[in-house]
């Protein structure tokens, strides 16, 4: 073969001449031949060399015997030729190499691969393909529908009526039609300050100059004056070092227990058996142990902390009220057992902040009135008061304080270890500044001005009276909630549209999950604006509804024994949380001119920071 090469390069100007780059493009190069097969075009060429053509033939026949195992490609037989005449240069030679290596990780031409394929051609039949079994797959609509058909046939599906409230008629409100004109008994704006004229003008003002929305989160856009001004407000109102704004007081509560219980080592939350859906949430974010305590029971709390190492992270998670039932936790009693047993205080105050306590801040404060009534008070003498005692305060903006949102309030490690951590609050957009400056707006204005809340627990102490002299089944509380016992889904269901319909009347039917099965109730809510003529109106379209639907009185749930404190034999009377003396005080107070204590404004940056 050296032979024959030699004498190829002596007799063969296109090898003496050509360049190794040529060579190789010329290798790599697709040649169709007239047999409908295709070629390289230094192959082509080849064959058409008397002197190549034979190279070609004796080499095919040495490699054919020494790789039995691996056809011969013609390719293979151009690289050995290629090689032999770029020997002279190592560096030339190792080009070649690593361009025929990157050649041979092709697939060989499709005239190659029909000569040398080891397995016959498998002949595609003619006609239609045969079906593809189908793979089954996972019903979701049908999921869906057994889901729902679940709902229904248990009567806890949820129905929303079509409720429009009127600002400036509010406790009024149209339905669907605006003549369609309606009464609403069970909103949680419970001080009416949706509509308040204050909030509204910040609001407008706001609006006017800062947009409709936050424009983001808060470490990325969402970060302003309103926010930093909100939550100084938030924890002066609470006696705290710190606090910080969510999108709901639901958010709140799940992103701050789940982080507290997540990050606490080996951490343990007790949690009282009514607690609200977000705070169970959050435990369950959290991956912490959960231990349920009967609801407002010291005793069960006490003997679930004793279990528990003295060393180890504990939170108790209860409520100051209890918005379902209208009971009212022993916040001072789970203090002294918080203190006894080394564990921290979590309070959610959502449905108590604006409606209790001298400056609103909820049942913690108004277990202390006369302390925070003092307008001379000092630091030293909030030490030691109930509201200072609790080490986590949770509430929100959007029911007494009439706007939307949630909030914590605690020390300012504590503010800033959840600040840094929760994802709650680190990936959601901040609330609009409308917003803030509306619900600072209506905190300050409550922490001057009792007149609303004790309006409020007037009108709730009159409709109470009321219901019970006609036998209709209040479940006794000593809060600003009056639940009527229904005891069957189908039948609050029933009352609640009757309501509606019959008596233009709004209260919405509670059932499961909101409830256990078995305590289905309407749930009242009044308001500084329900007055007499109005509660005269409601009073007798209960009455006309319990007839109808010949739901049970007071003496029928006597009759069973009593139940969920409803005709409890000899069970001793339920006070109201404010008392008559503390009705008479804020009656006293000098009326404010309020329409100059909470004057609107935009303050700068500098002066909210301070």
């Amino acid at each position: 073969m050296e032979a024959l090469l030699r004498q190829s390069k002596g007799v063969c100007p296109f090898l003496k001449k050509t360049a190794p780059g040529t060579l190789r493009t010329l290798s790599t190069t697709v040649h169709h031949s007239p047999g409908g097969g295709t070629i390289s075009k230094l192959q082509h060429y080849a064959r058409r060399c008397p002197v190549m053509n034979k190279g070609l033939a004796v080499q095919s026949a040495k490699l054919n015997a020494r790789h039995y195992s691996k056809p011969a490609t013609s390719s293979g037989i151009v690289k050995s030729l290629m090689e032999k005449k770029l020997h002279t240069t190592a560096e030339k030679k190792a080009s070649i190499d690593n361009q025929m290596y990157r050649a041979e990780q092709r697939p060989p031409p499709p005239s190659e691969a029909k000569q040398f394929t080891k397995y016959p051609k498998v002949h595609q039949h003619a006609g239609p393909k045969p079906a593809v079994p189908e793979t089954p797959k996972f019903d979701y609509e049908e999921f869906y529908k057994n889901e729902l058909d679940k709902k229904h046939q248990d009567k806890s599906y949820r129905y929303f009526n079509n409720i429009n409230r009127l600002a400036k008629e509010f406790p009024r409100a149209h339905m669907a039609a605006q003549d369609e004109r309606v009464t609403v008994w069970c909103s949680n704006d419970y001080l009416g300050m949706g509509r308040n004229k204050h909030v509204l003008k910040t609001m407008h003002e706001t609006l006017e100059m800062y947009g409709a929305g936050a424009g983001g989160t808060r470490n990325i856009s969402g970060h302003n004056q309103h926010a930093v001004a909100l939550e100084k407000t938030l924890a002066d109102l609470h006696g705290k070092e710190g606090a910080l704004v969510f999108s709901s007081c639901y958010v709140a509560n799940d992103a701050t227990l789940a982080t507290l219980g997540s990050k606490l080592p080996n951490c343990v939350i007790l949690s009282d058996s009514l607690n609200h859906a977000s705070m169970i949430q959050g435990i369950r974010h959290s991956g912490a142990k959960k231990i349920v305590y009967k609801h407002n029971d010291l005793e069960d709390l006490e003997n679930k902390l004793k279990s528990l190492d003295p060393a180890q992270p504990k939170i108790i998670a209860f409520e100051s009220v209890y918005s379902m039932c209208g009971s009212v936790a022993p916040i001072e009693a789970v203090c002294d057992l918080a203190d006894k047993y080394g564990a921290i205080t979590f309070l959610d105050e959502v449905h108590a902040v604006g409606m209790y306590g001298p400056r609103g801040a909820g049942v913690a404060e108004h277990l202390d009135y006369d302390t925070w009534a003092d307008e001379n008070r000092t630091p030293e003498s909030q030490k030691g008061t109930v509201m200072d005692r609790i080490d986590i305060i949770t509430g929100t903006l959007g029911k007494a304080y009439g706007c939307v949102g949630g909030y914590i309030a605690g020390s300012a490690k504590f503010v800033d270890a959840i600040r840094s951590l929760a994802p709650g609050f680190i990936f959601t957009t901040s609330l609009p500044p409308a917003t803030m400056a509306g619900a600072r707006t209506a905190i300050e204005y409550q922490a001057r001005y009792q007149g609303d809340r004790r309006m409020q627990q007037v009108h709730t102490r009159e409709l109470k009276d009321d219901l019970i002299s006609r036998g209709i089944p209040v479940i006794p509380n000593p809060s600003h909630i009056v639940p009527l016992l229904v005891g069957d889904a189908e039948l609050a269901k029933a009352a609640s549209d009757m309501l509606l319909n019959d008596y233009q009347i709004y209260v919405q039917s509670i059932n499961y999950p909101t409830v256990p099965r078995g305590e289905e109730r309407l749930r009242i809510t009044p308001t500084p604006g329900h007055m007499g003529e109005l509660r005269a109106d409601l009073v007798e379209a209960l009455e006309g509804v319990w007839n109808r639907l010949n739901l049970k009185r007071i003496s029928d749930w006597q009759a069973q024994g009593g139940f969920v404190g409803v005709g409890v034999k000899d069970a001793e009377p339920v006070e109201p949380l404010w008392t008559d003396a503390q009705l008479e005080h804020a009656a006293e107070l000098p009326k404010i001119a309020v329409d100059n204590a909470m004057e609107p404004r935009v303050m700068p940056v500098a002066a909210a920071a301070a």
